[in-house]
């Protein structure tokens, strides 16, 4: 089972961790050698919980996860920013802004891990590309054109700089190819920042889209640095794809569901509310996808699966409304409820995967539910802690993701 870890560096310990292998598969050889293990270019096939667990497998779902938290995590500040009216030193927008460069600083680390001389220049231009959002946003809420086409030059400049960056520290990665990978993660963003601006009910479902790209963007960039450094296993293997899947999914939900909670607090614990429908519609499209992504592999399995997960959200929205009412005997139903569903669902995966004992299972479970227990108490409360403990909450997932992906390729035998 994973652990947490405590302190401001807990993001950046889990993305050096995660790629601490890459660096020993990378240099553990001689140059004339090839790493132990199955390469990228070796014939050797890797199965079972294995297969999910090489260095190439952990890069990708590495990048998957920081990359997938740097667009919710962008869309949060953006959000906060724009109901503060633009006041970057109002405490709540210094507080996302906080937590978003702390998933700045872990993807730098995670690229310097591998490329030492290239951490401070690509965090450099990193957090220049999120400042290019930041005046793209100040400039739409306060009508300012010129401001606003200024950002999308610095952006559209930015692709191309950044393409060079990455060329130059992985030459398997064409500046062009990586420069053009860029506009989708562009573009979907401005479309979010241009909903959430005007007050549209898509601008949920329009950051989640933004997400959406962000796990292409992580095996583009994994594929490079594996081949690179001819890395042990395969980037687009059955089992690797399965892990950086679960990843993405498992992050959005957390986001989402911090997201929708958000709304519904703001909004007086009215569930009715459009923003608060559109919030929530957004994170069911989610559990929807995680179900789909069960189904696929266990057919029988989708539909128990998608009531179970949906009850668990239910019990989450309970403990947030008694929190927001004072209402102490809703609040400890629902953490009653959610004890109980850690049990019935890890008796569900057990029925599916025998290779994930019950258990092990809902036990995996206890940091998820207390850490967005945390989050909604510092919500409730006002505190602005609740981003990073939001942050703390997504932090959880890779390992359940990885678990679960283990347990998925044992019993399918997937390469």
């Amino acid at each position: 089972m994973t652990m947490f870890t405590s302190g401001k560096t807990r993001l950046a310990a889990a993305a050096v961790a995660s790629l601490l292998t890459v660096s020993v598969a990378a240099c553990g050889s001689s140059s004339s050698d090839t790493p132990s293990g199955s390469s990228s270019n070796s014939s050797t096939k890797v199965t079972g919980a294995a297969a999910t667990t090489t260095a190439s497998a952990d890069l990708r779902a590495a990048l998957t996860d920081l990359l997938t938290q740097h667009v919710y995590l962008a869309g949060i500040a953006l959000k906060t920013a724009v109901e503060k009216g633009g006041n970057l030193k109002d405490p709540a927008v210094v507080a996302a802004v906080t937590t978003l460069d702390g998933n700045s600083v872990a993807l730098s680390k995670a690229v310097g891990s591998v490329y030492p001389d290239a951490e401070k220049p690509f965090l450099e231009s990193w957090r220049q590309h999120i400042g290019f959002f930041v005046n793209y946003t100040l400039g739409e809420a306060t009508k300012n054109t010129a401001m606003m086409n200024k950002a999308k030059k610095d952006l559209d400049g930015y692709r191309t700089s950044f393409g060079q960056l990455i060329h130059s520290v992985v030459p398997e990665l064409p500046a062009d190819a990586v420069a053009k990978e860029l506009i989708p993660h562009v573009n979907t963003l401005y479309a979010a920042i241009d909903a959430l601006v005007t007050g549209k009910g898509d601008a949920f479902a329009l950051l989640s889209k933004a997400a959406d790209h962000m796990p292409m963007t992580a095996d583009i960039l994994a594929g490079g640095i594996a081949k690179n450094k001819n890395l042990a296993g395969n980037v687009d293997s059955d089992a690797s794809n399965l892990r950086s899947g679960l990843t993405y999914l498992l992050d959005s939900h957390v986001d989402l569901a911090g997201i929708a909670l958000v709304q519904a607090v703001q909004k007086g614990g009215n569930l009715k509310d459009p923003s608060v429908v559109a919030a929530v519609n957004a994170l069911d499209a989610n559990s929807v996808a995680l179900s789909k992504a069960v189904g696929s592999a266990y057919p029988d399995a989708e539909k128990p699966f998608l009531e179970s997960w949906r009850q668990h959200i239910g019990f989450f929205v309970n403990y947030t409304l008694g929190k927001a009412t004072k209402n102490t005997a809703m609040a400890t139903k629902a953490k009653k409820d959610l004890d109980g569903y850690r049990t019935s669902f890890g008796q569900l995966i057990n029925s599916v995967v025998p290779e994930l004992p019950a258990d092990a299972v809902a036990k995996e479970l206890i940091p998820h539910v207390q850490t967005l227990l945390d989050t909604i108490d510092a919500l409730v409360a006002g505190k602005t802690t609740v981003f990073s403990d939001l942050e703390m909450a997504a932090m959880h997932m890779p390992g359940t993701a990885k678990i679960l992906a283990g347990g998925i390729a044992a019993n399918k035998k997937l390469s």
